[in-house]
């Protein structure tokens, strides 16, 4: 059986030593999505949400994230990142909704992967989304939100089939 590395010798939760880790280049794509009805999907890409520019602000909000995610989740260590973007694209739905299909890509080079900061920004972003039109609908449905992929580390690369 694998050793926990989060578990300190009482059992209790511990952030991980990465000191004698090497740092190499790592990179992660993360993905999430937001499904609006028509109104809201008009609104946005029509630039007539009240709230403004509703993806302009998603996506720095994305950015923002990305970088304070070791605030957020404990565990997570604080990394300089070197690179973070963010990109959308629309599917309309069977349902006549639409859904906003967002991803974020982040990079850094270092000792400990990427992965945590990708799945903040992509989960943040439609969060936001939420945010900025919920006046218009509350019924907005987020998610699924999930890793596609990772490169470097020890683990090696990931990439969802």
């Amino acid at each position: 059986m694998t050793e926990f590395t989060h578990f300190n010798n009482e059992g209790r939760a511990k952030m991980v030593d990465v000191s004698a880790k090497l740092e190499t280049a790592r990179t992660a794509l993360a993905h999430s999505s937001i499904t609006v009805n028509e109104e809201i999907y008009q609104k946005i890409t029509n630039h007539e949400m009240r709230k403004g520019d509703v993806l302009a602000v998603a996506q720095v909000a994305a950015v923002m994230a990305a970088k304070k995610t070791w605030e957020i989740i404990p565990m997570c260590h604080p990394i300089p990142l070197t690179g973070v973007n963010v990109s959308f694209s629309w599917e309309q739905l069977q349902s006549g909704q639409y859904q906003l299909h967002i991803e974020t890509s982040v990079k850094t080079k270092g000792v400990t992967g990427v992965e945590m900061e990708a799945l903040t920004a992509a989960s943040v972003c439609a969060l936001t989304v939420y945010d900025m039109c919920k006046a218009v609908d509350k019924g907005m449905i987020i998610g699924p939100s999930y890793l596609v992929e990772k490169t470097g580390g020890k683990s090696g690369d990931f990439k969802r089939n």
